[in-house]
Parts: C-alpha cells; structure tokens; sequence
C-alpha cells in the first residue's frame, strides 16, 4: 500500500507536484501517466524516499517514508527511469550488491537470482560485466535486483522501455502474478495502450496536479472511450 497525503515538492519556483493526494490498495497494479515534466518521476523519488517533500506525508505499507526511512525502503522495490549501474561490476557482483545492503541471506538470494535471472533470461549473462551489456539487458539486472528481497510494494518508473517485447511480457505478468498474491504495484509509463490493458486503476497527473484518478470505466465519458482519448482531452483542457 502506498499513501499520499497533501504531498507538494518545488524546484525553485517550479512546482513539481502540487498538493498531491493519493491512495493506492494492496492488490492492485496502478499507473501514473501524464505528459514529460507532469511530475510523475518527482513523486516517484518521493515515494522511495529519494527525494524530500516540501511537505506531506508519504506512508509505504504503513510506514513513514520520512520518520522511519529504513524500514519503509525494505519493504519496496525501485526501478528507476534509466538503468543506470556499476558498469564495472559484473551483474552478479551488482545483485549482490544490492542484496547485501537489502540483508538478504545467502540461500534466499541464491534462490531468488536463479528464478529471476530464468524467466527474464540473464541466466547466461550474469558473469559478463554490465558495460558489455545492451540497454534491456541493463533494466532486466536492474529489475532483478530490485526483486531480490521480494519486496512487498513494486515501484518503477517506466520500467518497460528497452525491453524487448517477450521481456515485456514477462515483466508484466510478474507484475499481475504479485498484485495477485495481495501486494501492490505502482508504475509509471508512457504507454497508455499498457496502462490500458494491465492497470486496475490509473491517476493522471498534469503540471503537479492529479486530475483523474480510478478505473478506465469512471474515467471514460462515453462506454467506447480509449485510455488515450480520456488522457488527450484532460491534456487538452
């Protein structure tokens, strides 16, 4: 679960995100979309505790993003917008990187590495040093030390650019398969046709502001109404 609460952060005399209030359930995959510069990748940092609201509360599975940093962090993944990573380390020596600092034991991690390392296909590649490796192959290490800890919260930030179409598939049935044993997945994308077709319920957030949120059945004016029409005419006003 994830809680916003009248969160704002400005950069200057921009603001970034405006008063955002936002509750998203256990058991649901939610999108954010909106146009570049709406704010979304702002709350995201927020989110995961990277970056500090102006002001606000951001709660993850009930704990203060703010107050209790560290415990709210164990229990969340972050995949950011752009892979970036140790480009000297091999992906191995990377996921262990982050599993150490996740504290996840040895066994577990083992585990864990060889079944996300399987269906994402990087099984053959975790040797190699991640300089050698392509843009997807990239975001697919990146996703896989995310998950390492299992986290019980997903949050990633466009986390479908520079797969290829079978990892995207992949990537987006781990995330039904998750919300479906009770956690909670939030993502960011461009990809209206995605968010479509695998979101239980979006917000859309435009110049900091959330000015829909829920189902594509209570967003849509009319019974034929695509995800792409609804989010042009808010764009549009």
């Amino acid at each position: 679960m994830i809680e916003l609460l009248e969160v704002s952060k400005s950069y200057g005399d921009t603001k970034a995100v405006d008063n955002l209030t936002l509750d998203v359930r256990d058991g649901e995959i939610f999108g954010f979309i909106g146009p570049n510069g709406a704010g979304k990748t702002t709350t995201i940092k927020m989110i995961v505790g990277m970056l500090l609201p102006d002001s606000g509360t951001i709660r993850v599975n009930g704990i203060d993003v703010q107050k209790d940093p560290i415990p709210a962090k164990l229990g969340m993944a972050y995949v950011p917008d752009t892979p970036d990573v140790y480009e000297k380390l091999t992906g191995m020596q990377f996921i262990n990187f982050i599993a150490d600092a996740y504290r996840v034991p040895l066994d577990q991690r083992r585990e864990r590495v060889r079944q996300l390392a399987d269906v994402l296909e990087m099984s053959d590649a975790l040797g190699d040093v991640i300089e050698s490796y392509s843009h997807g192959m990239r975001q697919k290490i990146v996703i896989i030390a995310a998950l390492v800890h299992q986290p019980k919260t997903w949050v990633l930030d466009e986390p479908l650019v520079g797969l290829d179409p079978k990892a995207s598939f992949t990537l987006k049935t781990m995330m039904r398969d998750h919300v479906t044993e009770g956690n909670t997945v939030f993502f960011s994308t461009h990809i209206l046709e995605v968010a479509e077709k695998l979101c239980d319920r979006v917000g859309i957030i435009i110049h900091g502001r959330l000015v829909a949120c829920g189902t594509l059945d209570q967003l849509r004016t009319r019974t034929d109404e695509s995800l792409e029409s609804v989010f042009m005419e808010l764009v549009e006003r």
